[in-house]
């Protein structure tokens, strides 16, 4: 409330309404303002200079999705053993975890049955053959030999394919199953004593780290500041004073449903892997061009409406609101692409309270 009986003196100090009938017809719905108030507004005229912009925006650090391996269970059972946190660094080809599973138990003996075969068969072969040298045989029946010993072969390189996707036999009817790619454990959805299904979601998530994406938000409003191309710089939390460079590779044509936002992609080498997933960070997009536009502060900006006014000094206790078009700003300078002329006197203080009084606020 006091607040609010402050701001009301000052624009009663600042605004006071003329019942002369002398007024010229441009003043005369206009308030005349105060001598006191008018000697301390200060104004800067609107000048070209090149573009040099500046935005900020949010986002985060993601890993690169096509450098990731979901590893989902082909087969089903209970893990007998895990040797990976998240976090951690796997190898190709390093064991991921230890599975009890009687389908693998049942391939096992499939494997086992198949070499069995293949040895009787691979002697009835043989007879086959030295019975066809010595006449004793027809072709036919030693073609027939030969299909029956390939038929066995064919089943038994199956199986064994089929083992390896599982890895070793450990006997007792554990198996272990190794990691299909070397990476960083960015999901674990298991444990000791788990069941897993052949349907199931995935175990384990690998990712390489080597490279990640920084993904940047881009709000409607500052769509027309951001293209492909435009670098930027960044910095997080985590590591305090340390800014890193990158560029826009790819800006996304849809909005995200859920965050209503445009995402842009900053493709970053993460050799010492300081960028983790899911961090976050903050974006500072520069842009600096030779086209020379009108600039003025930014603090001269009124928003209002969802629309951007400056208030201009026409005369010596006179004061006029127009609308611009904005172009692009920085932290500390506004372009403008319509609505004032370079050399046009800007206020750039209390232009609030003019604003308001103009409009009748």
């Amino acid at each position: 409330m006091k607040k609010i009986i402050q701001f009301s003196f000052s624009l009663l100090l600042l605004l006071s309404y003329s019942c002369s009938g002398n007024r010229t017809e441009n003043r005369e719905n206009q308030p005349e303002i105060n001598p006191a108030f008018v000697s301390t507004v200060k104004t800067i005229k609107a000048t070209y200079d090149s573009r040099k912009e500046s935005l900020t925006l949010s986002g985060k650090v993601e890993y690169d999705p096509d450098k990731v391996v979901h590893f989902f269970p082909l087969i089903s059972g209970v893990v007998d053993k895990v040797y990976f946190s998240m976090g951690d660094k796997v190898d190709k080809g390093q064991t991921l975890l230890n599975i009890r599973s009687a389908d693998l138990s049942a391939l096992q003996s499939e494997l086992i049955s198949l070499e069995s075969e293949i040895h009787v068969v691979e002697r009835e072969m043989k007879t086959a053959q030295e019975m066809f040298n010595d006449n004793m045989l027809s072709e036919k029946e030693l073609m027939e030999a030969q299909s029956k010993l390939r038929q066995a072969q064919a089943r038994l390189t199956k199986v064994q394919n089929d083992m390896l996707l599982f890895g070793p036999d450990k006997g007792g009817g554990v198996f272990s199953l190794k990691a299909p790619a070397s990476g960083y454990i960015v999901a674990k959805k298991i444990s000791s004593g788990s069941t897993v299904s052949s349907d199931g979601e995935p175990l384990f998530t690998i990712a390489d780290l080597s490279n990640v994406w920084v993904i940047a938000n881009i709000y409607a409003g500052n769509l027309q500041f951001v293209k492909e191309g435009t670098e930027v710089h960044f910095t997080t939390l985590s590591y305090p004073g340390e800014i890193f460079e990158g560029m826009i590779d790819r800006l996304s044509q849809v909005f995200d449903p859920e965050d209503k936002v445009l995402k842009a992609r900053i493709v970053m080498p993460n050799k010492d892997l300081k960028l983790k997933p899911e961090m976050p960070v903050i974006i500072r997009l520069k842009n600096e061009t030779d086209e020379k536009v009108v600039a003025i502060p930014s603090d001269a900006l009124v928003f209002d409406d969802d629309r951007y006014f400056v208030v201009i000094k026409t005369g010596d206790e006179d004061f006029q609101i127009k609308e611009v078009h904005l172009l692009g700003h920085n932290e500390k300078t506004s372009y403008i692409g319509s609505g004032i002329s370079e050399g046009e006197e800007v206020v750039i203080t209390g232009q609030l309270l003019i604003y308001s009084g103009l409009n009748g606020k």
